[in-house]
């Protein structure tokens, strides 16, 4: 596909870089003049789906997580990738209140907080190879009626 921008960031899999993919996806999002709801709804979406990654992919073991942000007109798709475990059911896990870590206290709604938060959420995932959300939003939306 071809972007009008577009950026690709690649950070390890620790819990201290959530913080950095939830304000860089942000930061380039704000090209668009989004609201602040618009800018909020990316920064928890984002957090959510790169959290998922360094505790579900990763189980907190070393890897990378990739972060991509691009847009055409006021679309922004937002892809985080990881070459982690995989998730075995997505179906189950995208169900409310499921966690395959219920020891740690997880809540069991990443996927229902990001499909609430953005417009739309691909869940792609093989075991053992790795999991990739695809999320997109459309800021301005009256600029589209």
């Amino acid at each position: 596909m071809q972007y009008e921008n577009e950026m690709t960031v690649q950070f390890k899999a620790i819990s201290e870089n959530e913080a950095f993919a939830r304000v860089t996806a942000a930061t380039f999002v704000s090209q668009l003049n989004p609201t602040v709801s618009d800018i909020t709804d990316i920064k928890t979406a984002v957090s959510e789906a790169v959290t998922n990654a360094i505790i579900h992919g990763y189980e907190n073991k070393d890897g990378i997580v990739s972060l991509f942000c691009g847009y055409i007109k006021d679309k922004v798709t937002i892809i985080v990738t990881d070459k982690g475990k995989g998730i075995p059911n997505i179906e189950q896990a995208r169900q409310p209140l499921y966690t395959s870590k219920p020891e740690l206290e997880r809540s069991g709604m990443g996927f229902t907080v990001m499909e609430t938060f953005m417009d739309s959420m691909i869940v792609e995932s093989v075991e053992g190879v790795g999991t990739k959300i695809t999320m997109v939003k459309v800021i301005n939306r009256e600029a589209f009626l």
